[in-house]
């Protein structure tokens, strides 16, 4: 047999089961260090190949930036422990 409850026995109950979802310890810090080196090193690629910046493309060095600064808030929201679901 299975773990869902039948009809009657949620009828009975007066509403839904409760369900615990399962916990998800990731290492949330250390997956932003390592966009942000992604975003690093894309940076780096863009400046130091010119044809990557050229023309129609001078807006693409700016991209990595933005990864950048939005890492940076990222990761100050997370070191200052506000991005802990468990109090939200």
């Amino acid at each position: 047999m299975s773990d869902i409850p039948d009809r009657e026995a949620v009828a009975q109950s007066g509403g839904l089961p409760q369900i615990d979802p399962p916990v998800a310890n990731l290492p949330t810090l250390r997956i932003l260090h390592w966009g942000m080196a992604l975003w690093v090193v894309v940076l780096l690629v863009v400046l130091v190949v010119p044809a990557l910046r050229e023309g129609d493309r001078h807006w693409w060095v700016w991209v990595p930036v933005a990864g950048l600064s939005l890492g940076a808030l990222g990761h100050i929201y997370l070191a200052r422990g506000r991005g802990n679901a468990a109090d939200a």
